[in-house]
């Protein structure tokens, strides 16, 4: 575990890399034979790296620091509906190895499986020095699976196993390194604030945020952190009431691929085809158009009656899907928003999450880096 102010640099960095020393000391207000030390240790632990020199017109050249993508690696595993996915990424959050597999329903033994083999055939292709700095593995799923086997469309008793599984501690038993576990939205919420591009948005410190996957869910960053809440709840966004053509009905209902899906499958498309593959919506007919007009309504919704809650600077929107679908998405959600009647209330700016379809898996890997790196990137829960 690294100390508060080594932390504090590690963090800066992450979110501005290529800072000086000097540079780091006026941003931290820490002193600069701290930061240099601090620093120094940080390089020869491997976490750190150097830059090329800025040379300026007086005095020794800047020496810029930044990360070493080299000096931590994680693993994480994304338990889904209709899939799961694990990642091996580096400290920099560049994903190094995947390995997905698509399934009518989750079934734990299978899961765990899937996990334990998989993790062993990504570890070989590290050598011994980069084995050695995995600092754990990071799971997101949704909590209370069991109470999904409907909507899943899987048997009660296959989904009912899940309530009766120690998830964390099946895994945990066959890894030499710690293991974690977050709800999957708000995993995904984390990956967008430790690894998402802030070119385009900005440094934006609160915001909402939506993942559209099997179903719809989020999370709420805070001050640059993500906000749990007091049961690690917070963010609950799939539970939120919006109107819908047949009177009041939850997000998750509206806006969740699964109901895409159901859309297709009654218009004799093969449904299942979405779990596959993110990117390949090619040739599914007009069922998309139907669905984004249904999911951006509610989503503007959701916006409008969370802002009324939190002042958001932003709302940003991910999924499970094409990045061209999801601009056409976050269009449709412009516009709508553009339609509510908003007197009173300073609605926030929408963006694309910039993660894309890797952001549950992404958002758990980064779990035990910032248990063990950062200040106020990631939440950790254990509870199932």
């Amino acid at each position: 575990m690294r100390d508060a102010n080594e932390r504090l640099v590690l963090s800066l960095l992450r979110r501005e890399p290529g800072r000086s020393k000097s540079e780091i000391a006026r941003l931290t207000a820490l002193s600069l034979q701290t930061v240099s030390v601090i620093m120094r240790g940080l390089e020869e632990d491997g976490l750190l790296r150097r830059l090329e020199p800025k040379r300026g017109k007086i005095g020794q050249p800047s020496v810029p620091m930044a990360l070493d993508p080299e000096g931590a690696f994680s693993f994480g595993v994304k338990i889904g509906r209709r899939s799961a996915e694990l990642v091996l990424i580096d400290f920099l959050g560049n994903p190094r190895g995947m390995l997905r597999r698509a399934y009518r329903y989750p079934e734990p033994t299978e899961t765990v499986k899937f996990v334990s083999e998989g993790v062993a055939e990504l570890r070989s292709s590290l050598s011994p020095e980069q084995d050695k700095r995995i600092t754990g593995l990071g799971i997101a799923m949704p909590f209370e699976l069991w109470s999904w086997a409907d909507a899943a469309g899987a048997p009660r008793e296959v989904m009912e196993a899940w309530r009766h599984r120690q998830i964390r501690e099946d895994i945990q038993a066959s890894l030499p390194f710690p293991v974690y576990v977050e709800n999957d939205a708000t995993a995904a919420c984390g990956a967008e604030l430790v690894f998402g591009n802030r070119d385009g948005i900005g440094e934006i410190g609160d915001f909402i945020y939506f993942y559209l996957g099997a179903f719809a869910g989020g999370g709420i960053v805070l001050n640059n952190s993500l906000y749990a809440g007091r049961s690690g709840n917070a963010g609950a966004l799939g539970s939120m009431p919006v109107p819908s053509r047949d009177g009041p009905r939850q997000l998750i209902d509206v806006a969740s691929l699964a109901a895409l899906e159901a859309l297709l499958i009654s218009q004799g498309h093969d449904g299942s085809r979405l779990w596959s593959n993110p990117d390949d919506w090619d040739d599914i007919g007009s069922s998309v158009d139907i669905w984004m007009e249904q999911a951006a309504s509610a989503l503007a919704y959701a916006i409008a009656a969370a802002s009324s809650v939190i002042d958001f600077e932003a709302a940003v929107i991910d999924g499970w899907m094409p990045p061209f679908e999801r601009g056409r998405l976050v269009g449709a959600v412009r516009s709508a928003l553009s339609r509510i009647d908003a007197e009173g209330l300073e609605l926030p700016a929408v963006f694309e999450g910039t993660v894309g379809s890797n952001a549950r898996a992404l958002g758990a890997a980064s779990l035990p880096l910032a248990d063990r790196f950062l200040f106020g990137s990631g939440i950790i829960a254990t509870r199932i």
